[in-house]
């Protein structure tokens, strides 16, 4: 439904234009794919807070299946879907949750106002010239997720 309504990018240049035009506004991209019923979820939650945050943050969603895209799921290391990245004038930010991956956001909300106070946090890091903030959710609300770390 919502990837009707919100853009979905497909090809490198697609996404690597928006990381690079987007000035002066949180960019959010979600990493995932529309059969997915957690990259559902999200996605629902990113469409209907999408008028919330219009002022400070753009939003797309990013198709993992696309071969075009390969080069951006192997650089972020995305091996769970959705996953969620956040930039800012062309500036990969990072957000600590208390997980041991701080590039990305992996897995959906709770609820709407958990994503409007992520991204309104990571924005005001932003803006502050940080390149890393704190989540603003308590922990219980923060998705858990087993990382598997490979090579080590």
């Amino acid at each position: 439904m919502s990837g009707i309504l919100l853009p979905t990018l497909s090809k490198k240049k697609e996404v690597d234009s928006i990381i690079r035009d987007t000035l002066d506004r949180l960019l959010v991209l979600r990493f995932g794919r529309p059969s997915d019923p957690i990259c559902l979820q999200l996605d629902d939650i990113l469409f209907k807070t999408s008028r919330e945050v219009s002022k400070f943050t753009t939003i797309a969603l990013v198709d993992i299946d696309s071969e075009e895209i390969q080069v951006y799921v192997k650089y972020f290391d995305i091996s769970l879907i959705p996953s969620t990245i956040f930039f800012f004038n062309a500036h990969h930010m990072k957000m600590d949750s208390g997980t041991a991956d701080h590039t990305k956001w992996v897995g959906s909300f709770h609820r709407k106002q958990d994503f409007i106070d992520v991204v309104e946090a990571i924005y005001r890091g932003a803006m502050k010239g940080k390149l890393i903030v704190s989540c603003p959710l308590p922990p219980e609300r923060i998705p858990k997720f087993q990382l598997l770390f490979k090579n080590l």
